[in-house]
């Protein structure tokens, strides 16, 4: 695999900075580092739905909303749901769902598959495979195992690592400004 560093750019700036104002407004001596880095990956997730378009068959209908799903065993807490709470994407309301078992996913539009179920992931990509869902995770080798987007932490920021060709094969079309912040990972030529 290649990949490509992108460039800071306003999208990566502007998810930080709104995760930034959500854990600028709180309590920092009651949270640990982990809740505080969910909390900026919970924007980013809420980010991913202003800069992915969907095919129109993903949705029952043109007002439907837009589905976030976590399955497994949740890292967000209440901040997901928090961060989408009155929100709207294109018109679309904002909709979070927590599944156990991916049998249990009917209609889902991004997914955060938690690193609970690392020891499933293959068996998880091959049950969405024909769905037009943006999978994301955090796991370390998350995009090399068949997922589109990681959230990767290292030094205590979080950058995006995103499989262009995960998400075309789920018929999807991932923004340009969103690709300009993150390192784009591709199949190697041989």
């Amino acid at each position: 695999m290649r990949v490509r560093r992108g460039v800071q750019a306003s999208v990566g700036t502007w998810c930080v900075v709104c995760g930034l104002l959500i854990v600028g407004g709180l309590d920092a001596s009651a949270q640990t580092a982990t809740s505080r880095e969910y909390q900026v990956k919970a924007v980013f997730l809420f980010n991913f739905a202003h800069f992915v378009e969907w095919p129109a068959g993903a949705f029952a209908s043109a007002d439907s909303p837009i589905v976030i799903g976590v399955l497994g065993e949740s890292p967000f807490g209440a901040y997901l749901d928090e961060t989408v709470q009155g929100e709207n994407v294109s018109n679309r309301p904002l909709q979070i769902q927590r599944y156990r078992r991916v049998d249990e996913i009917k209609t889902c539009h991004v997914l955060f598959i938690s690193r609970s179920e690392a020891h499933r992931l293959e068996q998880i990509l091959a049950a969405l495979r024909d769905r037009s869902i943006l999978i994301v995770g955090d796991g370390d080798d998350f995009v090399q195992r068949g997922g589109m987007i990681r959230l990767a932490t290292a030094q205590n920021k979080i950058r995006m690592i995103v499989s262009v060709e995960a998400a075309k094969a789920a018929s999807l079309t991932i923004s340009s400004k969103l690709l300009r912040s993150a390192d784009v990972v591709t199949a190697s030529k041989k």
